[in-house]
């Protein structure tokens, strides 16, 4: 049987169909936009033969796939259907990638394990190394793909993630395609040396490959040398595929404003298509007669499917606040067992750490300084990794959105992964992770993929920390949707609500006063293995008629010694320590409200659009009439927190501000 470069007449036959039927829906898409019937699209034409040759190596279903958005050949070649880029496209109501809820060309096919894409370039890399680790820790012979343009690997997480790789010998097949354009800018401005097969050349254990990815058999030579080195565990490489961008960026974009007329024609000769076609009629394997038909087929068949697909309901208005959180019921509370008269409450988070990595094999926990013998710098995870191993306790590189973009391939891949930010402080370079990647998966997959991370994160001040040592987030986060938010005030507290976060199927933001880690005043009896608090629900610490004090965190026992210097005597104030600010306990404020008509919220964070702000903005909207008085706030001045212990005082809420609070409410 007449063979091409190893290849079958069959085989071709298929590669040449996904390649102009993958070019045919970029034309149809254009022009469904000049109609008006869409708004965006993303072209693949010029890549073809690159992400197919990549495709034919790979097993879907078995492999996992994280593409960037120029990816759609790549996914026709893995199986996805060319209706499902139509029904995508038309954002219809039966878009099995996200029911019509992210742009087009953001991949997602669960049985194929193309796992769900957004739109940040660069974030992908840290999710296939997460998936990676996974693999290698099951001993699976599964490999990992993950792409981006050129442009993409000036991003700091291409490096992370080919650091990480590397060192870990993870099987990872990095592929950049490069068409020389980042939108408009030339990779002559972009990377060093021009190049970024050079660029990554210092890397240990990591192969590089570079191709001209207008030429499928030379792209599919190198995918099949990398593909088998990963599969025997030999670690990661790096493919960078020549191709060309025959369509501008976007359907937003006119490259001939920055590209010359000479310049696009050159490319249009390097047309994958055409060189595809002239290798298979010069090798006597195909006649342009086959080509011809196999084109008008592809003409006809995408015709009909984007009309097929037009007919199709747009998503009902009721379903756009569906899956932003997870539709399965929450853990549920348990009785309260007590195994010992006192822990801390950094004491109290090891210990549930402990339990629950018992319960769970599946679950890890990894983040800077961690292991042991450190155990963590505050030892909330000191003996866990001499317990259960470095495998599942181990440090991390010291890159916050590595901890976070690697836990999010993680869980993808079906673990547990339950990680620390050192310090809130720090948190802000995985802010691209956290907001654009960990708390939409599930929202932007319509419920197929989810990224239950627990995150737990030290904050707060009074530790003469400084400006990067001293910082509240639980205003920021509060915003977010998509994440849980935890804030306990003592030990008991902390490990109950932990362990839920640890069961719960949404991500978790689980904060954690360090001032309070180990102060008597937080320390309680210590609940058994089985005691779960479940999120959203307050507990009221003392019973008051007068006035009520909404508070969590650090600034429970501020508020209790505040009551106690005022010396105001029992039953007149009610303190209410939410326990979690993301589900709010609403109904807990709401009955004190009416019982006392005053209120005052205490929080550490800035006074300026604090947490404080959108409780009391809550209690303005469903209480007016129940009240007696102005709501009032304390918190933190609006200011960075300084060294000097002196100014700190100055700017973290004290005691006597609370107490000043309180008497300006008691009197009105």
């Amino acid at each position: 049987m007449a063979r091409l470069h190893g290849f079958q007449k069959k085989e071709l036959l298929s590669v040449y169909r996904n390649m102009v039927l993958t070019r045919r829906l970029d034309e149809k898409m254009m022009i469904l936009i000049r109609q008006g019937k869409s708004f965006f699209h993303i072209a693949c034409s010029g890549h073809e033969g690159a992400q197919l040759a990549a495709a034919y190596n790979f097993k879907p279903g078995e492999d996992w796939f994280y593409p960037y958005y120029r990816d759609a050949a790549l996914t026709i070649g893995l199986g996805v259907d060319s209706k499902d880029h139509l029904l995508a496209f038309l954002a219809r109501n039966d878009d099995p990638i996200s029911g019509g809820r992210q742009l087009p060309q953001h991949f997602s096919n669960e049985s194929l394990r193309i796992v769900s894409q957004s739109s940040p370039t660069g974030t992908q890399f840290l999710h296939a190394v997460g998936s990676a680790l996974t693999r290698k820790w099951e001993k699976k012979k599964e490999v990992v793909y993950v792409s981006s343009g050129e442009g993409t690997t000036s991003q700091g997480e291409f490096h992370e993630a080919l650091n990480w790789a590397s060192r870990e010998k993870l099987p990872v097949i990095f592929h950049i395609e490069d068409n020389s354009y980042a939108i408009s800018v030339h990779i002559s401005e972009q990377t060093s040396g021009g190049s970024v097969y050079s660029m990554v050349a210092g890397y240990q254990n990591l192969a590089r490959y570079n191709v001209d990815g207008t030429d499928f058999f030379e792209t599919n030579l190198a995918f099949q040398k990398a593909v088998e080195r990963a599969r025997k565990g030999k670690g990661p490489s790096v493919i960078v595929s020549n191709v060309v961008r025959l369509l501008p960026h976007s359907s937003s974009d006119d490259q001939r404003k920055y590209r010359s007329e000479e310049d696009l024609e050159t490319d249009k000769k390097r047309d994958p298509i055409l060189r595809f076609e002239e290798a298979c009629v010069n090798g006597k394997i195909i006649t342009e007669k086959e080509f011809d038909k196999i084109r008008n087929e592809v003409n006809n068949q995408i015709d009909e499917e984007a009309e097929w697909a037009e007919q199709h309901d747009h998503p009902p208005k009721s379903s756009a606040l569906n899956f932003n959180y997870s539709p399965n019921p929450s853990p549920e509370e348990t009785d309260f067992n007590e195994i010992s008269e006192k822990v801390v409450m950094v004491d109290a988070i090891n210990h549930a750490l402990s339990e629950e990595m018992d319960r769970n094999n599946k679950m890890v926990i990894f983040g800077e300084d961690v292991a042991d013998p450190k155990g963590g710098v505050f030892t909330a995870t000191r003996g866990l990794s001499n317990k259960f191993g470095k495998d599942r306790v181990f440090n991390s590189p010291l890159a916050e959105a590595s901890i976070v973009g690697t836990a999010i391939g993680m869980s993808c891949s079906g673990w547990k992964p339950v990680i620390e930010i050192q310090f809130g402080d720090y948190i802000w370079t995985a802010m691209m992770q956290i907001r654009n990647e960990l708390v939409s998966m599930r929202y932007r997959s319509n419920n197929v993929w989810s990224c239950p991370v627990v995150m737990r994160v030290p904050v707060g001040g009074y530790i003469h920390g400084g400006l990067c040592h001293s910082q509240s987030i639980d205003g920021y986060f509060m915003h977010m949707p998509g994440i849980r938010i935890a804030y306990p005030s003592n030990a008991a507290d902390a490990k109950g609500l932990l362990k839920a976060a640890c069961r719960m199927d949404d991500p978790v933001l689980f904060l954690e006063h360090k001032g309070i880690y180990r102060q008597g005043f937080a320390a309680t009896p210590e609940p058994d293995e089985n005691y779960i608090l479940p999120f959203g629900q307050a507990r009221v610490v003392q019973e008051g008629s007068v006035l009520t004090i909404v508070t969590w965190g650090a600034m429970v026992q501020k508020s209790i010694e505040a009551v106690k210097k005022e010396s105001i005597e029992l039953g007149i104030i009610e303190i209410i320590d939410l326990r979690t600010l993301n589900p709010l306990d609403v109904d807990t404020i709401s009955a004190s409200i009416k019982k006392t008509g005053k209120v005052l919220v205490v929080h550490e964070d800035n006074l300026t659009n604090g947490p404080g702000a959108e409780i009391a903005a809550i209690i303005a909207d469903r209480h007016f009439e129940d009240l007696d008085g102005p709501i009032k706030r304390v918190g933190s001045a609006d200011s960075h927190v300084p060294f000097n212990w002196f100014l700190e005082e100055e700017i973290l809420p004290q005691t006597h501000n609370i107490q000043t609070a309180l008497k300006e409410l008691l009197e009105y």
